[in-house]
């Protein structure tokens, strides 16, 4: 394990100690300057998977410094890479970059390879990754013959693009031949394999130039597939187009046209698996076809989706998720629906991790005799494996160090020497991927120097807090010490705080911060001093703020803005329009502290900034201006027209009569039309309906009437502000009677009981039945037999029952209306059904298939129509759980219905329980009930895994042992086969220790653990297993207990006060001690230092921590962080979620061509493109699409 004490800060007691930073341990991850001797250090490579273009030269990059200047050599493929036998590879002068000149001669394809590039000088040898160098392949479709399509409207359709294999992968596009993208909606969408999908066909998809584009963008190029020609058509035109080559019973049929229920496109099946890696982007994509269009719908089984990181694409046919972790590992449920039905498809995803770092070795700069360690950790799923070299051998045949010892991730070193000075590689791999890390030791004696420029001078704004730079070097590492004034007095941590890099901060400086500093640097070779000169300002203020004004259009208005700022500073006052310039006209003038603003417009209302700018601060103020009219005169008055009146009844007819009046006031606004109601005071006293409009140039109108109406007409004007009011009703008017002209509507015949027949309409009212006496004629015939019409005369009702008829019988209807005038026309027989009875016969042939655990598919023979009797609404399956097969007493259970509509013959039983016995029957239904129930059908679901043990205590805690008790899983769904038990214990830092597996027989409630650490807390893990595998699990912890009596002894001496002055006294003379040895001998060990930070970054400091007192960790801009404290990562195979949000480095994609995303430009272009360096100590996290990067060495 590797000792790293981060720098802390300390704040000593007011009074003379001097503030000094005391820089214990190791120098971690530090910068060594370059006239001084170090090991290699790669500062650039090529990327792990580098994808070039083949019609330019080959760069391979390596970079690296040291002292003296590396040298370098590389390998290919494994081997020594001599670049002196082949002319056309050079290497950069000063560098370790290689050239390939295949523009001249030569193919890309020769160079082909995985290339390591090693950096080496007198301390040692520094290794890059290894480089796969792969040219960039675009090459053409494969010839092919495509044979026109011709479909029905609404099947569905999938046009195969299937692109060349490229590298990289190219992105597909459909096109037509004017290079305009296809439309694409939820019913027609390209899926992720490049396919285009139509849920159902429509007569406007019919064309011939469905063309699919590969855009390879490394090369920039673009490939066309030869177009598709589709033509969709109906089955009238279908079987005219095939009739000549086809018999007449072998036309289409029209049920493509028809409605059905959706089944998918892709994925198949019900369920299908998906892997991706950690901190890529998941993918998952449920494309189906039916008519109505499906609508997709996504959910995670046992979990809800990120909110933040789930993004739905291709018309929510497609689900991603970014950034994904171990954490998003489950099942995924995607539903497609439509009105006739809905199917789902499970997707169960994986998530595995290329290896990624949680601790990378950092170099070591060590002074003779010092002591020091480089740790390398690393996680991934699979966990991957570390190993260590030496200046580029593996450690194990490297040669060897007396100072070295290797423990695991850990390489400790104790009393080096200068010839201890080397460079060590890390290595961690997994099947997914590698982790390559360079850290040097470097052994050196130096004394002090100060790395910032001297006598620096430094202004800042008073009340701000101040930053002075101290950036420093030395081996073994200096203490750093600040004086102020020419006297060199010593500054406190009161008002200072001293940082880990040497910088003094003051965090609110004032005016008597003002003056010289200098800052000491010591160790045990010599000392180093600099001095910096503060100046502290006064800070700039707007001492009179521009105001809030609302002026009138056309006027002036001014705003002012006076500043006072520090006379040693230069000030610029600027004028914002909404935190934009000023317009550009000569209406805008700034005099002194006013800006004026002549003739004012609508447009210059909004918000005015006065910006006070010093080299040091910026301050702002703010005022808004409105504008308004100025007073208008007084506006004419607009409203809905008044209401018309005199309305006059003339030429009285049967059916007719006309209506005229006299318009209202149209109020300045031109009336448009006049609008007619009419009120029917025999049938329907108080209620207007609507009658007619006219023009609004029109005041009378020719009304068409109905008979035996009383009739009272009402008139409203509209302009475009409203309508009126109505008029008053005109006088009544009172039709002759006559026959009615329409029979009722909505007649229907169906029966109540077996043996009848219920006939219902809707009657006329009393405005359609046109006279008095309202009847209806009712009549009716059995629809396949030879009987006469049978009728009855019936009152104004709405319903007649005809008794005795068969069962389930078809009748023809017909209902006539009638008053005293006469009969209405002839209406049209409608066709209905005697009342139906129970079903006869139950189904036969039932067979259950048992899918798996949860889910059981159930077949049927139909039952025929005749003993039906009646209208079949679907079958009912009855099925219930008769027997655990674990329990030998057979009991009945609750029984469950599942009802299939229709003339369906099979259905699904989900929900089933593991393990168990179930007995179902099925039975039809019609509009009468259901039939008698088919013979009882058993079947056995097989075992599943169990749900985790209901309960886990720990009790009976001693010194060396824990006893566990639990109930057993409350579902087993199936025969337990054992407990498995691990656990593991946890230090006070809250890191885990080794896990431990424990098997317990299936028939134990209790076990106790011995032999355990006292005062120690453990982490227990506990599930059961079946013969289908282990169920969940739940977890507990639990601590060994303390010896009680130690512990009292403990409290009752430290309550004495002999003794708390004994410990006082002990505590001072070792503080004492420390000081003078620490000051004379110069003694300790190194802390990391960051390097030197701009004075002006950040213009605020972190406060020091109250509660321990501690500096905060530094921690470099490229470091990678250690985990939190306190975060724990169980080996059980469940990862926390604070855990697995870290993301893989990013993986290359190539270069963007220059196409817009519409694919508008195509065909084939070239041109040079940057390849972006890597630093040296970085490791690429994703995966290579090579072996060769899996592996190191």
């Amino acid at each position: 394990m590797q000792l790293k004490i981060m720098p802390k800060k300390k704040r000593l007691p007011a009074g003379r100690v001097p503030l000094i930073l005391f820089l214990c341990q190791v120098i971690s991850a530090l910068e060594v300057p370059l006239d001084l001797v170090q090991p290699p250090t790669i500062t650039q490579q090529s990327p792990k998977d580098y994808i070039i273009d083949p019609r330019e030269n080959i760069v391979i990059q390596c970079e690296a410094k040291g002292k003296p200047p590396p040298s370098f050599s590389w390998t290919q493929n494994g081997t020594h890479f001599d670049i002196d036998k082949d002319p056309l590879v050079t290497m950069k002068p000063d560098s370790g970059t290689l050239i390939i000149n295949i523009m001249s001669e030569g193919k890309a394809e020769t160079y082909e390879g995985v290339y390591q590039c090693t950096a080496r000088n007198e301390r040692g040898a520094a290794i890059s990754n290894n480089i796969v160098v792969r040219p960039s392949r675009s090459p053409l479709w494969t010839k092919e013959k495509l044979e026109p399509m011709t479909l029905q409207n609404g099947q569905p359709l999938v046009l195969p693009c299937r692109p060349p294999v490229g590298l990289p992968p190219p992105i597909i596009f459909w096109m037509d031949n004017s290079f305009q993208r296809l439309p694409q909606s939820e019913r027609v969408s390209q899926g992720l394999n490049g396919d285009l999908y139509f849920s159902n066909v429509l007569p406007e998809d019919t064309r011939e130039d469905y063309i699919c584009y590969a855009r390879f963008n490394h090369t920039q190029t673009i490939q066309q597939k030869q177009p598709i020609s589709v033509k969709v058509i109906s089955v009238d035109e279908l079987n005219d187009t095939i009739a000549a080559n086809l018999s007449d019973t072998e036309f289409y049929g029209a049920k493509s046209n028809r409605e059905r229920p959706p089944t998918f496109l892709t994925p198949e099946g019900n369920a299908s698996n998906k892997e991706e890696l950690r901190g890529n982007v998941l993918s998952l994509e449920c494309i189906a076809e039916g008519l109505p269009t499906p609508v997709i719908y996504w959910i995670k089984e046992d979990g809800t989706l990120p909110i933040n990181r789930t993004f739905y694409k291709n018309f929510q046919k497609t689900l991603q998720i970014i950034q994904v972790s171990e954490a998003d590992s489950g099942n995924y449920q995607c539903i497609a629906k439509n009105a006739l039905g809905a199917i789902h498809h499970t997707i169960s995803v994986t998530v595995k991790a290329a290896p990624y770092w949680i601790m990378a070795p950092q170099n070591l700069v060590l002074s003779p005799g010092e002591d020091g360690a480089l740790i390398c950790r690393a996680n991934g799923n699979p966990k991957p494996t570390i190993s260590w070299l030496s200046n580029g051998v593996p450690i194990e045949i490297a040669s060897d160090d007396p100072s070295r010892k290797i423990d695991g991730d850990t390489i400790i070193f104790s009393n080096v020497q200068e010839r201890s000075s080397a460079v060590y590689q890390c290595n961690a791999s997994n099947e997914y991927g590698y982790l390559l890390a360079n850290a040097f030791v470097n052994v050196l004696a130096e004394p002090p120097r100060i790395l910032t420029s001297a006598n620096a001078h430094y202004q800042v704004i008073a009340n701000r807090p101040a930053f002075l730079d101290c950036a420093f070097f030395g081996s073994p590492l200096p203490t750093i010490e600040w004086f102020k004034g020419d006297k060199g007095s010593a500054l406190h941590e009161d008002i200072y705080v001293l940082h880990e890099n040497g910088t003094l901060g003051i965090p609110v400086a004032q005016k008597e911060s003002t003056g010289t500093y200098t800052c000491v640097a010591k160790n045990k070779l010599g000392m180093a001093k600099n001095e910096v000169n503060l100046e502290v300002k006064d800070p700039t203020r707007i001492i009179k703020q521009p105001e809030y004004a609302v002026v009138q259009r056309g006027s002036t208005v001014s705003f002012e803005c006076k500043v006072k700022h520090d006379h040693t500073l230069i000030l610029t006052v600027t004028w914002l329009k909404d935190d934009h310039e000023l317009p550009s006209d000569g209406r805008f003038t700034i005099d002194k502290d006013q800006l004026v603003v002549a003739d004012v417009g609508d447009d210059d209302g909004g918000t005015y900034t006065c910006v006070a700018n010093t080299t040091l601060d910026t301050v702002s103020a703010s005022a808004v201006l409105g504008v308004v009219a100025p007073t208008p005169t007084p506006a004419p008055i607009y409203d809905v027209p008044d209401p018309p009146f005199d309305l006059e009844l003339t030429d009285q007819l049967d059916k007719s009569v006309q209506l005229s009046w006299t318009p209202g006031d149209d109020n300045n606004s031109p009336i448009t039309k006049f609008i007619i109601e009419y009120e029917d005071a025999m049938h329907e006293a108080g209620l207007w309906h609507y009658q007619a409009e006219v023009p609004g140039t029109q005041t009378r109108a020719q009304l068409k009437l109905s008979p035996y109406v009383n009739y009272s007409f009402r008139v409203m004007a509209e302009n475009s502000l409203g309508r009126s009011l109505p008029s008053q009703p005109s006088e009544q008017y009172l039709t002759k009677a006559a026959e009615p002209d329409k029979n009722p509507m909505t007649v229907e015949g169906l029966g109540s009981e077996p043996d009848n027949l219920v006939i219902t309409w809707k009657p006329l009212n009393g405005f359609e039945s046109n006279g008095p006496g309202l009847q209806y004629k009712v009549s009716w015939r059995q629809k396949d037999g030879d009987d006469e019409w049978t009728s009855v005369v019936v009152a104004n009702v709405s319903k007649y029952i005809v008794s005795g008829t068969p069962t389930f019988v078809p009748y023809l209807i017909k209902v006539q209306a009638l008053n005293d005038m006469g009969f209405a026309p002839e209406p049209a027989a409608v066709l209905g059904h005697s009342g139906e009875d129970l079903p006869m016969v139950a189904p036969k042939n039932v067979h259950v298939n048992v899918l798996n655990g949860t889910l059981a598919e159930v077949h049927w023979d139909p039952v025929p129509l005749k003993s039906i009797r009646g209208h079949l609404q679907g079958y009912r399956i009855y099925y219930w759980k008769a027997q655990s097969s674990s329990k030998r007493n057979r009991r009945h259970m609750e029984k469950k219905i599942l009802i299939f509509q229709g003339s369906k013959t099979h259905g699904m039983l989900p929900g089933l329980e593991p393990f168990s016995h179930y007995i179902l029957n099925v039975r039809v239904v019609n509009g009468k009930g259901e039939g008698p129930a088919s013979p009882d059908k058993d079947f056995n679901t097989p075992e599943g895994v169990p749900s985790a043990p209901s309960a886990l205590k720990i009790v009976n805690p001693t010194l060396d042992s824990l006893t566990l008790e639990w109930d057993p899983p409350r579902h087993p769904n199936g025969i337990l086969t054992e407990y498995t038990l691990k656990y593991q214990p946890i230090n006070s830092t809250h890191e885990l220790g080794p896990l431990i597996d424990l098997k317990i027989p299936a028939n134990k409630t209790r076990w106790t653990l011995k032999n355990l650490n006292f005062s120690t807390r453990y982490k227990f893990y506990f599930y059961a297993q079946t013969s289908a595998g282990s169920g969940s699990q739940i977890t507990e912890e639990a601590v060994t207990t303390v010896d009680e009596a130690m512990a009292s002894r403990q409290v009752d001496i430290a309550t004495q006060g002999w003794f708390i002055g004994l410990m006082c006294a002990v505590a001072l003379l070792i503080l004492i001690l420390l000081i003078v040895c620490f000051i004379r001998r110069n003694k300790g060990g190194k802390y990391p230092v960051k390097e030197k930070e701009d004075a002006h970054a950040d213009p605020e400091i972190q406060p020091m921590k109250e509660d321990d007192g501690t500096f905060g960790e530094y921690s470099d801009a490229e470091d990678h962080k250690p985990l939190k404290k306190g975060s724990r990562t169980p080996s059980d195979r469940t990862v926390k979620k604070e855990d697995s949000d870290d993301s893989l480095v990013d993986y290359g994609e190539g270069v963007n061509g220059q196409f817009n995303e519409d694919g508008s430009f195509i065909g084939q272009y070239s041109g040079k493109k940057e390849k972006e360096p890597a630093e040296g100590n970085e490791s690429s996290e994703a995966p290579s699409p090579v072996n060769a990067m899996n592996s190191f060495v």
